[in-house]
């Protein structure tokens, strides 16, 4: 079995203090990759760690410093993401603007900010998109826009950094984050009770699932053995969207 090494990759992933970025972080830390906080702090079983925090820098800053701090880049995940509700009737434009600016302008700036260190080591942006941008969800709007966009964003950076940057994007389904399971208690009571109600029985895997199943993915997506995979869209969902 093929084990995918990225030793001394230099690897910035957006959003990657929880859910499904910290769950991305983690598997290309147990694949080799380097990675700088903020915060300088010492995790014991791998050394010295540092990151940047998506929210107290521009989106700049956040690519400046990663390349400051790492000296150069190798892959860039465009994870970080705003969610809630903005049905039709009740959404304001700050709601829109919220859920628009983190999901689609925040992906779209940190890879024109990256572009320049990623041509230059030749690899690859994996951006996390969402099954949500696939199909109409009521009550959803500016997330499932967002994310549409971000898939045919996706498509259209792979033709303009071509050939030196791969870039695809990932559509998971429901995955087991901190952000779910509060969706889970308010629908359902628990989240045993909400995760039912969100596992569509038309899913092949009538489940929720991990995020190292999204971190897999990722982890190929960057590596040699996608090497002539790009403008692609990986489906992660379980069997959600199967027609």
């Amino acid at each position: 079995m093929t084990t995918i090494d990225m030793t001394g990759k230099r690897v910035l992933v957006t959003g990657g203090s929880r859910g499904i970025g910290r769950g991305i972080v983690d598997a290309f830390l147990a694949a080799g990759a380097r990675r700088r906080e903020r915060q300088p702090r010492r995790d014991h079983r791998r050394g010295p760690a540092r990151s940047w925090s998506w929210r107290s820098c521009g989106r700049r800053a956040i690519v400046a410093a990663a390349l400051a701090g790492l000296g150069g880049l190798d892959v860039l995940i465009n994870n970080a993401g705003a969610g809630g509700a903005t049905r039709l009737d009740k959404a304001t434009e700050e709601d829109w603007d919220r859920v628009v600016d983190t999901n689609l302008k925040g992906a779209f700036f940190v890879t024109q900010a990256a572009a320049p260190a990623l041509r230059q080591s030749k690899v690859c942006i994996v951006n996390i998109a969402s099954v949500f941008g696939l199909i109409g969800v009521a009550g959803s709007s500016a997330y499932c826009a967002s994310k549409a966009v971000v898939i045919n964003m996706t498509r259209c950076h792979a033709l303009e950094l071509a050939p030196e940057v791969r870039v695809n994007a990932i559509c998971p389904g429901g995955v087991d984050t901190d952000m779910l399971r509060a969706l889970a208690v308010r629908i359902g009571g628990t989240v045993e009770a909400g995760y039912a109600m969100l596992s569509p029985d038309a899913a092949a895997q009538k489940r929720i699932a991990h995020v190292r199943e999204i971190a897999g993915p990722a982890l190929y997506l960057s590596s040699d053995l996608a090497s002539f995979v790009t403008g692609s869209v990986y489906v992660v969902d379980g069997g959600e969207t199967i027609d």
